[in-house]
């Protein structure tokens, strides 16, 4: 049985730059996400941002690295090696300058550390709206980093073309069929030394059929291909969780934006966590990236066997509290070394890759959605309502609903998670997140046959509730 672990790793680029010249604000525009899913939950620090990029026809991810500080001492003083190293893991690299503040010493010194690089590099100048963009970009040519592209991030002047030159050779996406030749695609992660190796030696067992090691694209990712009574599966090791003896901790604790890769092209991740240690940022800092690429999970949380009753309730009453934010996921309790629990992993596996894969009618789902809306009314903007008429699938892996209206840019995301959770629980999911998409304007679905107005759907459920 034969895996190609290529075929699923999207290429990526990385936005590096000084802080405050508009990274992030790039970066949301690139993935349209305002990233509140996991910055407003406290513990969860990252010290890169994952997201999808939604510009242009290439099948992409895009990684927001932090702010090379200003300073004279060279780029190791300045907290750049973080930022080049993740850098250094893509494909290409967007550097970000801004237009307003002109060339600084710390652009010059971070471009030189870029041309070193050998990568494909794209200079952006930020910031250059209501003013003359080639005169702005004149001055940064001097990096010698080839053209240079005046962008306004904030108004995303300029940003369609630039992705689009980045992107130009990378391929489109691949649609996720939910029915894989290869099987259910499972990253293991987890920091070093909770048992991830173990654990994986523990799930391929006397009931492997077919196993090999190849290395895929992913540095220090290994995928295995398997069988399990009768059902296929893939394991990919992301051995990039393990801290690399040559480089320092303070620079980089994991190799980051290979790990990500495998988590972005798999089915479902399995997060291990130590049950004798306490959650560790390098914990958060992956449901984070998991959260960002929108895969299933199940949190496995190991080295349970002979922990004492309270040790064990002192365990349980911690993922309560700091693991909320990732309350679709299944939790199972287990001992790698021993086996116990290690079974019940594939049964939260294959129903997270169900509902990874689940589709539901137009109808059903606009249905849902009126329920959703009579429950809990979306807020008022500028005293008018939000008003929310249709929803169907947009994609899967994970399950993405598509919800059309008017003013939904005004839509909060406070209500789009309530839509998250309640599109969950009615269509009964497990393991996996749901994404909400807004869309303003009239009904894609009109005149299609078996389309419901919101009015006919309402007529409908008032019939429905009278006959009851």
């Amino acid at each position: 049985m034969s895996f190609d672990l290529e075929k699923y790793v999207k290429p990526a680029f990385a936005i590096v730059g000084r802080p405050n010249v508009g990274k992030s604000t790039l970066f949301n525009r690139i993935t349209r996400t305002r990233d509140a899913l996991v910055a407003d939950t406290p513990g969860v620090t990252r010290d890169v941002k994952l997201g999808v990029g939604r510009i242009g026809p290439a099948a992409y991810l895009v990684v927001d690295t932090g702010g090379v500080e200003d300073g004279t001492a060279g780029l190791d003083e300045l907290v750049g090696r973080r930022a080049l190293a993740a850098a250094l893991e893509c494909e290409a690299i967007l550097f970000m300058v801004d237009g307003r503040d002109g060339l600084t010493a710390t652009d010059q010194t971070l471009a030189a550390e870029l041309r070193k690089s050998g990568k494909r590099v794209f200079l952006a100048v930020n910031k250059t709206e209501g003013r003359n963009g080639e005169l702005a970009a004149t001055e940064f040519s001097a990096l010698g980093l080839g053209a240079v592209y005046p962008i306004s991030a904030a108004h995303g002047l300029g940003v369609e073309d630039l992705i689009l030159e980045i992107t130009r050779d990378w391929p489109a996406p691949q649609p996720e069929t939910g029915n894989e030749e290869d099987g259910v695609r499972v990253a293991i992660v987890g920091r070093p030394n909770v048992g991830k190796s173990t654990l994986v030696n523990r799930m391929l067992g006397e009931d492997r059929m077919i196993t090999f090691d190849q290395p895929g694209t992913t540095q220090d990712s290994v995928a295995i291909p398997f069988e399990r009574r009768g059902k296929r599966y893939t394991l990919i090791d992301t051995a990039g969780l393990r801290r690399r003896a040559r480089v320092s901790e303070t620079v980089e604790k994991f190799s980051a934006i290979k790990t990500l890769q495998a988590i972005d092209g798999c089915n479902v991740v399995v997060l291990v966590l130590d049950a004798q240690a306490s959650l560790a940022e390098q914990d958060l800092t992956v449901l984070g990236n998991v959260l960002d690429c929108g895969r299933s999970l199940v949190i496995a949380i190991n080295k349970w066997d002979g922990l004492p009753q309270e040790q064990r309730e002192e365990v349980k009453r911690q993922v309560d509290r700091r693991l909320n934010f990732v309350d679709f996921a299944e939790i199972r309790y287990i001992s790698a070394l021993h086996g116990t629990g290690v079974g019940d992993l594939f049964g939260a596996i294959d129903a997270a890759w169900r509902s990874a894969n689940v589709s539901v009618p137009t109808n059903v789902l606009t249905n849902m959605l009126m329920d959703a809306v009579e429950s809990h009314q979306p807020p008022l903007v500028r005293g008018r309502r939000i008003k929310l008429r249709y929803a169907h699938f947009g994609a899967k892996n994970p399950p993405t609903i598509i919800i059309h209206g008017n003013q939904t840019e005004d839509v909060p995301d406070s209500y789009r998670r309530y839509l998250a959770g309640y599109f969950r629980r009615a269509l009964k999911l497990t393991g996996t997140p749901v994404r909400i998409e807004f869309r303003s304007g009239d009904n894609p679905f009109a005149g299609r046959r078996n389309t419901l107005t919101p009015r006919q759907v309402h007529k409908r459920r008032r019939l429905m509730r009278h006959h009851k």
